[in-house]
């Protein structure tokens, strides 16, 4: 999936074109919209937080807090949304993989009643197996950043 020239920009892209391209569902699905997609290059997707998310009852019932490992899920949605985008496997059953997350850093913490810019830009490509560096951002404001590496597979045979 390396840069392509000419690619052009692509979005947005609502609910139904984003779970054509991710198998996740409620509660796990955690990306809402499209709002730009270059492929090859880069995805830049919402999230609307509201207090109706099933994690805020326990995480914490008093102050809630979206859990950072969530935030690392957007991002590695958003990335998988940008991989079976840029190869037109939207359908295929083909899913993308986490192998490695480094470096994640939460910076602030993400409340109820926000929504999330979740940021994705591909580093490198090698075929089946890619790098990947996301952000989240609220507000303009960074909340969470990580790289990752994803691999695009076959699912699980039944």
């Amino acid at each position: 999936m390396s840069s392509e020239p000419g690619s052009a920009a692509i979005g947005p892209l609502d609910i139904r074109r984003v779970m054509a391209a991710l198998p996740h569902r409620y509660p796990m699905l955690l990306v809402d919209r499209v709002e730009e997609l270059v492929p090859h290059a880069r995805i830049a997707c919402i999230k609307a937080v509201t207090i109706n998310e099933p994690f805020f009852q326990g995480h914490f019932p008093t102050r809630p807090i979206m859990p950072g490992v969530l935030l690392v899920e957007a991002m590695a949605q958003a990335a998988g949304i940008l991989a079976v985008e840029s190869l037109g496997l939207a359908g295929s059953g083909k899913l993308v993989y986490f192998m490695a997350i480094d470096g994640a850093k939460f910076r602030k913490p993400v409340e109820p009643g926000v929504l999330l810019r979740i940021e994705v830009d591909l580093i490198q490509d090698r075929g089946k197996i890619c790098k990947f560096a996301g952000r989240v951002l609220v507000d303009g404001q960074l909340a969470a950043q990580a790289g990752f590496t994803a691999m695009i597979a076959d699912p699980p045979a039944d």
